[in-house]
């Protein structure tokens, strides 16, 4: 299938590992220029230097858990090189593990800051650019806890459900410019982020770190984890031209583990 990316523009946020770059990986493979964002200097040059038409990308370093310096960085990005970008994923860590009811109210506020202000800062950026080119992706990657709340992700499962009703307001806005904003919504993918929760359970429960794994597979259907390619092939067939009738929906790639339709 030809997904017609060639010298689309796209930022691509949390890139230096794991979704994040999978993604940047499928995208510049699809011919799309790219903005990548992360806070690690090196890791951004790095992963620049390892992508297909390299020379044509680009990077902004900052840190997503300081908003305001978010919002200055990208500015004068903007304004020296005056960019549009038709495609904009939303990705960053997720907040710690751990129950709600011991969650202190930084926790929330930090958690907030990084998912819901951080990725409406940028949408004020492209947002202007994809009306006049009357073409728009933003994605968001969330998690399945938008649909059925995850044991031990409280601040995770409060914050990803404020980011879901976020953007399905923002594709209500958006819809009669041709722009669509859409949710992915990983179930257990095979990350470093995966790993350390896996280690957590496994301290937690007293159990090996391989009876965990186990149990974990068992629960999906597929009876496999996901692969960081699973997630980004989807992502990037909902930024091509071939999903312009897909908006407002949250999408998991998780195996169908999800318990809700």
């Amino acid at each position: 299938m030809n997904l017609d990316l060639k010298n689309k523009t796209a930022i691509v946020c949390g890139a230096t590992q794991g979704i994040g770059l999978g993604v940047a990986q499928e995208l510049a493979k699809e011919g799309v220029i790219l903005i990548l964002v992360a806070r690690n200097k090196k890791k951004l040059t790095h992963c620049i230097n390892s992508l297909e038409n390299s020379s044509k990308h680009s990077f902004i370093c900052v840190d997503f858990s300081k908003p305001k310096e978010l919002e200055v960085v990208v500015g004068s990005y903007f304004k020296k090189h005056k960019p549009t970008v038709h495609i904009l994923i939303n990705n960053t860590g997720g907040p710690k593990s751990g129950p709600i009811e011991g969650a202190t109210t930084d926790e929330f506020v930090n958690a907030f800051n990084m998912h819901v202000l951080c990725s409406h800062i940028l949408s004020s950026f492209v947002i202007p650019g994809m009306k006049k080119e009357r073409y728009g992706r933003i994605i968001n990657i969330i998690s399945t806890s938008v649909k059925v709340p995850i044991a031990g992700l409280g601040v995770s499962n409060t914050i990803r459900g404020a980011v879901a009703n976020w953007s399905k307001t923002m594709a209500n806005e958006l819809g009669e410019f041709q722009i669509t904003v859409n949710n992915i919504l990983p179930g257990y993918t095979n990350t470093n982020r995966l790993k350390s929760l896996f280690e957590k359970m496994s301290n937690s429960q007293k159990k090996p770190l391989a009876e965990i794994e186990k149990n974990i597979i068992n629960s999906v259907p597929l009876k496999r984890l996901g692969a960081i390619n699973d997630v980004a092939n989807i992502v990037t067939f909902l930024a091509s031209k071939k999903a312009s009738y897909i908006s407002g929906v949250n999408v998991p790639v998780d195996g169908g583990r999800t318990g809700s339709l």
